[in-house]
């Protein structure tokens, strides 16, 4: 039987030195930026129960879940979005506190993608949900965290705004079931014209038909509106799009306009949205770096109802664009190895506190011999060795591990 225990599980890396920095690097900034807008964090557990992300909830595929089962033979699953669970947080551990909560998070997510596509399985991701609040101040603040947070990190990104409500409004009009209203969803998503015209030619033709056949072309700038309104064949429908207008609106004048897009064919992969919808996209990564939207409807699963809006960002994604425009200097090495003599290895420890104390940088040498501490060092990068016996001495170090005249 074929061992693995010298590799990764597909879909997963390990994370070595710059990574690490620009991951904590953007984790550091992000949740500064957060803190400083009122938000506290919260950690939810790595393993939630399955009815806790209920696909029928939640519209998370469970085939993208992975699953296992605890002690008692209850289904659990590796969470694949935070969102679900802090709707249970807040609905057990925080109900008797004043609303709104706004709670930031920073924690993995594990989604099965079998055919990659240049995707992770485990991803950092941070992000905010306001909960307790509803309504366009609401909105306007979540889209305005994101900016100033992403913004920090990588500026030059565009922001995609949306309503989950505008597809469903069109949707519920086609003459089709819930599992053609879902494949309808994806081929929007994915803006794959010819299979959606293929798959409306095998509908009656109708002006819902006719809308929906437009919608995934309804992409730009605030001229979007005017080219949307005659699509909108129901009051509820005019109602939203009338709301996103006000809405785009209300960004532009907070100095976004340049890099806004209205997209009305913006159906996020989660079900639980009924609001505004909004993704943020940069130059070479493929996908939303940061996903947000309203989901006033999630917390009545929970028997806490109350209106919600949220958006998270990929860290994994963010760390990887940071590394790659060189923004990620390389870890430093210590200012100086500490070597103590045979017999002085106490001293030399003591003597290494000190530094560390004084807040310098330093690494206690672990070789036997003043030679070895020398070729370590050189192989290292430390410019200087401090050796340690009945006196202190400080001995430069060249790249071959001789003293420097």
């Amino acid at each position: 039987m074929k061992k693995y225990n010298l590799v990764t599980p597909e879909g997963t890396k390990d994370l070595l030195f710059e990574d690490c920095l620009a991951h904590r690097k953007v984790e550091e900034i992000l949740s500064r930026s957060f803190a400083a807008r009122g938000f506290q964090e919260v950690v939810t557990p790595a393993i939630e129960f399955y009815d806790v992300m209920d696909p029928a909830v939640s519209g998370i595929n469970p085939e993208i879940m992975y699953k296992t089962v605890d002690h008692h033979g209850r289904l659990i699953v590796l969470r694949p979005d935070s969102t679900m669970p802090i709707a249970r947080l807040a609905s057990t551990r925080l109900q008797n506190q004043p609303k709104p909560l706004r709670l930031y998070y920073t924690q993995a997510v594990y989604r099965n993608h079998p055919g990659l596509t240049g995707r992770q399985d485990e991803n950092m991701e941070t992000g905010v949900e306001l909960l307790g609040a509803g309504g366009r101040r609401a909105d306007l603040e979540a889209v305005l965290t994101a900016v100033e947070a992403l913004s920090q990190c990588i500026p030059d990104f565009r922001l995609e705004l949306g309503h989950a409500g505008f597809f469903k409004a069109l949707a519920a009009q086609l003459p089709v079931s819930a599992e053609k209203r879902e494949e309808i969803r994806e081929i929007v998503e994915a803006k794959n014209y010819a299979a959606l015209n293929s798959l409306l030619d095998e509908l009656p033709a109708s002006p819902s038909v006719s809308a929906m056949r437009r919608l995934p072309r309804l992409f730009g700038g605030e001229e979007v509106f005017s080219q949307a309104e005659p699509l909108c064949i129901t009051d509820e429908a005019r109602g939203m799009l009338e709301y996103l207008r006000t809405l785009y609106k209300d960004l532009a004048n907070l100095g976004l306009k340049e890099r806004l897009m209205v997209d009305l064919s913006l159906v996020q992969r989660n079900d639980y949205y009924t609001g505004i919808v909004f993704s943020a996209y940069t130059e070479n990564w493929g996908d939303a770096v940061l996903m947000g939207g309203r989901y006033d409807k999630l917390l009545e699963n929970f028997q806490c109802p109350m209106p919600a809006v949220g958006f998270s960002i990929n860290v994994t994604a963010v760390a990887k664009l940071l590394l790659e425009k060189g923004k990620i200097q390389k870890p430093k090495a210590p200012d100086v190895l500490v070597h103590g003599e045979n017999g002085y290895e106490l001293q030399a420890l003591l003597y290494a506190s000190r530094l560390v104390e004084q807040g310098g940088s330093c690494e206690n040498s672990v070789f036997l011999s003043l030679e070895e501490a020398k070729e370590y060092a050189a192989q290292r990068g430390i410019g200087e060795i401090v050796l340690v016996s009945d006196a202190v001495k400080r001995i430069t170090v060249d790249e071959k591990g001789g003293k420097k005249a």
